[in-house]
């Protein structure tokens, strides 16, 4: 029996291969364990990955994708100027894998492939990988295995670690894209999920972001421009120089798991910057004890306490940072352990997972992608799938598997997927907000308001008819709660927007709990003029910038922070529609200081973002 398992991560890719009765090995793809993740459009129209994806780049980075599977969500990406269905990147990679493992079979196929997959994934992500994994070729004996169950399995099959029914296992995954935590008990035949969540918006590639910031306030000062060229590279040169500046921040941050300091080599005219593991851990401190709290919330919601554990299990390759094990330990009183290397945890687990009860009945992709037709097929809803005494949120473990008496009940309620992507705090302090509007009311908001409403794009093509705060039913959707909360007039207010009447319908309102500062939201019929106005607000701050994606309210788009010494300004975009938004604060001698267009991008996602 030849088994190939694949855990096709954010950044890094990796797969196990058990066969001829020998212990389950990694596959190494280009002379490596880790596979990059990534995928780059030829003009030619085929789709380079891994090591050869990361070489292209540096010949054309728009047709570059670093991070496909951050953008699962999505139904394309624009490489270049060709639009590649994700589907087709994901496959891609998983062939890749495939075309290598097949060759060190001596030209054989794999009898069974193991996918694994985040445990909050819902169907439709599942779908998307299982179909990829048929575009890939790999069969029709395909099985989804959840990585926190992989890794359980993975940390039971070392000697003296074996888990006894009622016995359970914290899974800390920090891998590069998101953070996802899981309580997982063991069973007669298997595990259970007890409790599981996860923050979409952490992971190493923020942890390498944060870096980037540290080093820009570095030297940007001796020359600003070439920074600002750096940020928003305009030509192929300067997103060479980006790309490869983006390596080596990454490499320090590594480079700074084994070692007390390090040097980020920097493009001329910059000098070289020296960085510190304290300086590292003061700059991800916050954030890092965002995943910890999560993990302590996620123990206390399976009804377990840290010492009923058998233990709290790292994996993803993040998890590396020295000060993740101290702040669990200083948190929760318990050392984690990672026991192996942790980029490989989840794949290796995935081999020992019993196949038992994991059915066909999983994603049975039909249509035309499983044939190898047209790249939107309509999928046949699957039902949910059965792993080997696992069992999902809201569903009974499956087969003859009760939970042990020892374990406490646990149901916890519906939730929507989390998206992958963005900045920093993003889909945490939108469930944050929505706890407290649901204890202030939220039904009266939901039902009586015409906020709620959603509009397509082709509704928003040209403003509508405005209320008496000035706001049509489109820029509603933008403004969300505030538009009802917030103290809204028409117009651009009385700030640097005034005289800029003719952009189109538009109305000012107060930002809630920031006196002083106001929100404006513009909805016109020229998408470039409206950039062109904003870029030059951002222009007019200077400064540093802080830039990420957003979405909430059924609306996508992107932020540009920027924060000077006169002024701070955040400028909110929609991706399919000429509505825009933007906070400007006048900073007094004490504002200056304080603001940082990190701290105004936080205050965005926390009290100005519109909610789901």
């Amino acid at each position: 029996m030849r088994i190939l398992s694949v855990d096709l991560g954010t950044s890094n890719t990796v797969a196990v291969l058990s066969a001829h009765g020998r212990p389950p090995r990694v596959v190494e793809v280009d002379g490596s364990a880790n596979m990059p993740s990534a995928v780059f459009a030829t003009e030619e129209g085929t789709i380079m990955v891994g090591r050869d994806a990361e070489r292209r780049a540096r010949l054309d980075p728009t047709r570059f994708e670093p991070n496909p599977k951050r953008r699962i969500d999505e139904q394309t990406l624009l490489l270049g100027t060709d639009v590649v269905p994700v589907t087709d990147a994901l496959a891609a990679i998983l062939r890749r894998v495939l075309e290598e493992t097949s060759r060190q079979l001596g030209g054989e196929q794999p009898d069974e492939v193991r996918l694994t997959h985040p445990a909050q994934w819902g169907q439709t992500r599942r779908n998307v990988l299982m179909s990829a994994a048929r575009l890939a070729g790999m069969g029709q004996n395909i099985l989804l295995v959840p990585e926190p169950v992989a890794a359980a399995a993975h940390f039971a099959s070392f000697p003296g670690k074996a888990l006894a029914p009622g016995q359970a296992l914290a899974v800390y995954d920090l891998g590069a894209g998101t953070f996802d935590v899981a309580v997982v008990g063991a069973t007669q035949n298997g595990f259970t999920v007890l409790a599981e969540d996860g923050l979409p918006d952490l992971g190493g590639l923020d942890v390498d972001q944060a870096l980037m910031v540290h080093v820009g306030r570095e030297v940007s000062h001796s020359d600003p421009q070439r920074w600002q060229r750096l940020l928003r590279p305009e030509s192929t040169g300067d997103r060479r120089t980006r790309r490869a500046l983006q390596e080596d921040v990454k490499a320090a941050k590594e480079a700074l798991s084994r070692h007390p300091q390090t040097e980020v080599p920097m493009p001329e005219p910059f000098k070289d910057v020296l960085v510190t593991r304290g300086e590292l851990e003061g700059l991800v401190r916050p954030a890092m004890l965002r995943s910890v709290e999560l993990l302590s919330r996620t123990l206390r919601s399976s009804g377990l306490t840290p010492d009923r554990l058998a233990g709290i299990y790292l994996v993803g390759g993040s998890s590396r940072l020295p000060l993740v094990g101290t702040m669990i330990a200083e948190k929760l009183g318990v050392v984690p352990g990672s026991l192996d290397q942790p980029e490989t945890a989840v794949a290796l687990g995935a081999q020992h997972v019993a196949r038992d009860g994991m059915g066909a009945r999983t994603q049975n992709v039909e249509g035309a992608v499983a044939a190898g037709g047209p790249h939107r097929p309509q999928y046949a809803p699957p039902p949910p799938p059965q792993y080997p005494g696992y069992a999902p949120a809201n569903f009974p473990p499956s087969g003859p598997q009760p939970v042990p008496s020892n374990f406490p009940a646990y149901a916890p309620p519906e939730k929507p997927e989390p998206k992958p992507g963005g900045k920093k705090k993003l889909l945490i302090g939108i469930a944050a907000a929505v706890v407290v509007l649901l204890a202030a009311g939220l039904t009266y908001f939901l039902t009586s308001s015409s906020s709620a409403a959603t509009y397509t794009a082709d509704q928003c093509r040209t403003p509508g008819q405005a209320d008496a705060k000035g706001l049509t039913g489109c820029l509603r959707q933008l403004a969300g709660k505030i538009a009802d909360t917030g103290d809204c007039k028409p117009g651009m207010g009385n700030g640097p927007a005034a005289p800029a009447e003719s952009l189109g319908v538009s109305s000012t309102c107060s930002a809630p709990g920031r006196a002083g500062t106001q929100v404006t939201y513009v909805q016109g019929d020229n998408a470039d003029a409206l950039k062109q106005y904003t870029d030059g607000l951002l222009t007019s701050a200077g400064g540093d910038r802080t830039e990420a994606d957003w979405g909430g309210n059924g609306l996508k788009g992107h932020y540009s922070s920027a924060a000077g010494k006169t002024s701070a300004v955040l400028v909110f975009t929609v991706s399919d529609r000429p509505l825009v938004g933007f906070i400007y604060q006048l900073n007094s001698a004490d504002q200056a200081a304080a603001t940082t267009p990190g701290t105004l991008a936080d205050y965005f996602e926390a009290s100005v973002q519109p909610g789901e």
